[in-house]
């Protein structure tokens, strides 16, 4: 890489231009790359604004190094993540103690709400812990209110 980007700001979201600044990329492209990369699933707020987060940043950048300074073609970077994917997920079950629950799944209720069931594991049900269970929730919550608050004072 020719040149070293920014570091990327304590910030919860980030517009497509600020994203566009820190990854070296023009806003069209990012759009472009939308397509072509499932993972890239930024927020999109009123008049399709996209709102992009910490974690997708740091995908646009691994994105862009596979394509301007490794060669790859985007049928190649698509394969290459979905490689490095595969393997975190690998590493994680390695991880994991027996019987540990790996992703949390939402189930979605018959009234239009939301469950979280963190016990789906390639397609049998494991045991999950309470504790556990309770600071998934918590956690979701947290962020719930999060967005709760940044919607309050936006609209």
């Amino acid at each position: 890489m020719e040149k070293s980007l920014p570091s990327i700001p304590a910030k919860r979201y980030f517009t497509i231009g600020e994203v566009g600044d820190l990854c070296g990329v023009k806003p069209h492209v990012l759009r472009y790359w939308e397509q072509e990369f499932t993972q890239l699933r930024p927020m999109k707020r009123r008049g399709n604004r996209r709102y992009y987060q910490h974690h997708e940043v740091l995908m646009i950048r691994r994105i862009r190094e596979l394509l301007y300074d490794q060669g790859f073609t985007i049928s190649g970077a698509r394969n290459k993540l979905q490689e490095l994917a595969q393997g975190e997920r690998e590493r994680r079950r390695q991880e994991l103690p027996q019987g540990e629950p790996m992703e949390a799944e939402i189930i979605r209720l018959p009234d239009g709400g939301a469950a979280v069931h963190a016990g789906a594991l390639n397609g049998r049900v494991s045991p999950t812990h309470d504790g556990q269970r309770a600071g998934l929730l918590l956690d979701m919550r947290r962020e719930l209110q999060e967005i709760r608050e940044l919607l309050d004072t936006t609209f």
